[in-house]
Formats: C-alpha cells, structure tokens, sequence
C-alpha cells in the first residue's frame, strides 16, 4: 500500500490551498480516506475524511466549514481542499486509508508520507 500527499507549502493567513493523496497497491474505492496532521509539540489531529464511495464526510472541530474533502476514485486521488487558513493550521499533512470510515485517527490503519502546510505571513 502506497500513500503520498501532495501539495503542501506557504500560504498566507486567510488562503486557501488543495492538497492530494493519490493511492496505489490497494483497490481504492475498498478504502475510506482521511487525512490526519500534526504539529510540531502537539498530538495528532484528525482533520477530514470521506468514505469508500465519497458519499460521506468526516471533519475534525478546526476543519469543519472551512475544509471540504473530495475523492476521484477513477484516479484514486482524494482532495483536500483548505480556505480561510490560519497559522494553527500550520502542521504535516498525511493522508491515510481505512476499511472503516470515521473521525478517529486510530481508524486509519496505512499511512503516507505526510506534505508540510505552513501558514505564515
């Protein structure tokens, strides 16, 4: 099982960016996908997910009507898209996959490389 995220970098307080997680060496649309993040100091945090057929969303607290989460499964990418950013938002973003979707870090059990997020003026 292979996860990368893709699209990370700087962005200005109050942008927007839209990150990607494309997938290979499983069936992807047998995966929920969520994407989890963590700071430097601070513990995990779940931040979005959608399940299998993409019909379903998850988001964490800080995410939730800021961060929409899309999925491709024709090109077995999920998209993360981010606005209204914010320097606590600054984090690694990984995305990960799971046979049961949901809002819990521990759910997800195949990890990517995570693409750093900074939010700096």
């Amino acid at each position: 099982v292979q996860l990368q995220a893709f699209g990370g970098g700087l962005v200005q307080p109050g942008g927007s960016l839209r990150l990607s997680c494309a997938a290979s060496g499983i069936i992807f649309d047998d995966y929920a996908i969520g994407w989890i993040r963590q700071a430097p100091g601070k513990e995990r945090e779940f931040v979005a997910g959608i399940s299998r057929s993409g019909d379903t969303t998850y988001y964490g607290d800080s995410a939730k009507g800021r961060f929409t989460i899309s999925r491709d499964n024709a090109k077995n990418t999920v998209y993360p898209q981010m606005h209204s950013l914010n320097p606590e938002d600054t984090a690694d973003y990984y995305c990960a996959a799971s046979i049961t979707p949901g809002r819990r870090s521990e759910l997800y059990g195949y990890w990517g490389q995570g693409t750093q997020v900074t939010v700096s003026s």
